[in-house]
């Protein structure tokens, strides 16, 4: 037996109940994998909250798309089925990083479940685990796939490269955070529209530090004047959606992951759930995610930290505002 947080019903957090259940056996090319963290996004409660829906038939909802911890069984072949590949320096020289092999018990792993991560035990398929990196550690590499997935689809929706400005606003964020160490590990100037109190985090991270507010296209122009290539936004209000169109970059080039409904309007590039230009479940993205944090070139900040019977108060939290960095449960 083990604990599982699910939502019994639709409603706010206080539909969170924690459960006692036993996983079946694993079966062929599955996992069993006991969580060490699990992160938690704002897609979890917007699950059960009933802005997609309120049919009974999906009850109970179980929240959670990503965690990392240790595999402790293994199902007929799965030593045989391939975790995904992450192709880094490391790995070609053998000096570390994740190799292209079967998943073995006693393996560290970064695991995407889609759903039903709010668990002291999850079973999965084998390809959908990462060999973890040991020097990742288990709150970062938990937080990494779900926020850092809607990261590489926006800076490579951009076209984000070696030499481009790039703005990116709502820096701080947790969108924003990886998105920023994306663009600077691939070769970009990065100017990150934070508010001042960030201003000293963003420069750790390669960025350029700007406040929003009146005056920023002056202040941006200022320090990029020959313009700027790329602008994302990962804040979604309509301000912020004309700040980002005032900077005068090609629209192509101009990608919200919030705004979808102004990017239809407007004419500019939308990435996220329901996109043209994304997967939701985005498995081509992980690989990279990892390779970076392997290298040490992207960490996901990690602002609080609740055990997983808590889950509600999590939830409560993080609908309020709160200092920066992102949640996690820990069984």
């Amino acid at each position: 037996m083990g604990k599982t947080v699910v939502a019994s019903a639709f409603g706010g957090p206080e539909v969170l109940e924690v459960i006692e259940e036993d996983l079946p056996a694993p079966g062929p090319g599955q996992v069993v994998v006991a969580m060490r963290a699990i992160g938690v996004n704002p897609v979890d409660y917007r699950l059960y909250s009933g802005e997609f829906g309120a049919d009974p038939a999906l009850l109970p909802v179980r929240p959670g798309m990503e965690g990392s911890g240790v595999v402790v069984e293994v199902g007929p072949d799965s030593e045989e089925v391939e975790s995904e590949e992450v192709e880094s320096e490391e790995a070609d020289s053998g000096e570390g990083g994740s190799e292209h092999r079967g998943v073995r018990v006693g393996d560290e792993v970064i695991v995407y479940t889609g759903t039903g991560a709010y668990a002291e035990r999850v079973l999965v398929s084998a390809q959908d685990v990462l060999l973890k990196p040991e020097s990742v550690p288990w709150d970062s590499a938990a937080c990494l796939l779900t926020a850092g997935g809607t990261a590489v689809d926006a800076v490579t929706a951009a076209g984000v490269g070696d030499g481009d400005v790039v703005v990116i606003f709502g820096a701080a964020g947790g969108v924003g955070e990886v998105a920023v160490q994306l663009a600077a590990a691939w070769g970009a100037r990065v100017i990150g529209v934070a508010r001042e109190k960030h201003h000293d985090f963003l420069r750790t991270l390669g960025a350029v530090p700007v406040a929003p507010g009146e005056g920023l296209s002056e202040r941006i122009r200022r320090i990029a004047p020959r313009g700027v290539d790329a602008v994302i936004d990962t804040i979604g209000a309509d301000e912020v959606v004309d700040d980002c169109l005032a900077l005068g970059a090609d629209l192509e080039r101009v990608v919200t992951v919030v705004a979808f409904e102004r990017a239809e309007r407007d004419g500019f590039v939308a990435v996220g759930v329901g996109t043209k230009a994304s997967d939701w479940s985005r498995p081509e993205t992980r690989p990279i995610l990892v390779d970076l944090a392997g290298r040490g070139l992207l960490d996901v900040f990690v602002g609080r930290r609740f055990p997983l019977t808590e889950a509600a108060e999590a939830h409560r939290a993080l609908q309020q505002p709160h200092p920066r960095g992102k949640f996690v449960l820990v069984p």
